[in-house]
């Protein structure tokens, strides 16, 4: 916010609204002293509308001597946002669980062929006498995955996270 007030110092209104999260449940608007819900909460239908996650949208609004009213406020500020939407380049990315795997060296090829079979991205590996991967694995083939690892008793599997 801070550095979009030293570049648009003489805008009267800087309004944004936000979502993040798999399950889109981390968000906010933000009128900047505009009439409530005039311009965050526009901004973040448009958000809605176009059913995006783990994104960010500012509009800047200078003051040009024509008050819009309410209407034309939220009418201004969802123009912006659609218009911030269509000429952006949206990334489509699935969603997927990370995890760390510890093994010996001994399991590491009966491992390997698991992972391989899940379709899992192999993010970092190491092959020493202790071995480690560090995994990404698309959701929906989780479950099957880990009923695979559980065959092996050496094998200690930390989860990262899922994004």
């Amino acid at each position: 916010m801070a550095l979009w007030k030293n570049e648009h110092h003489q805008a009267r209104h800087l309004c944004y609204a936000y979502r993040f999260g798999i399950l889109k449940d981390v968000y906010r608007a933000n009128d900047d002293g505009e009439p409530s819900n005039s311009a965050g909460a526009p901004i973040l239908g448009q958000i809605q509308s176009y059913d995006l996650t783990n994104v960010l949208i500012g509009v800047v609004r200078y003051y040009g001597g024509t008050k819009l009213g309410v209407g034309g406020l939220i009418n201004a500020y969802r123009t912006g946002a659609k218009e911030a939407i269509e000429s952006g380049k949206i990334i489509t990315q699935t969603v997927k669980d990370r995890f760390n795997l510890n093994f010996d060296y001994d399991e590491m090829p009966l491992i390997m062929n698991v992972v391989k079979e899940s379709q899992a991205d192999i993010k970092k590996q190491v092959f020493e006498t202790r071995c480690y991967l560090r995994i990404a694995v698309n959701i929906e083939f989780t479950e099957v995955l880990l009923e695979q690892l559980e065959k092996f008793n050496g094998l200690k599997i930390e989860k990262i996270g899922t994004y």
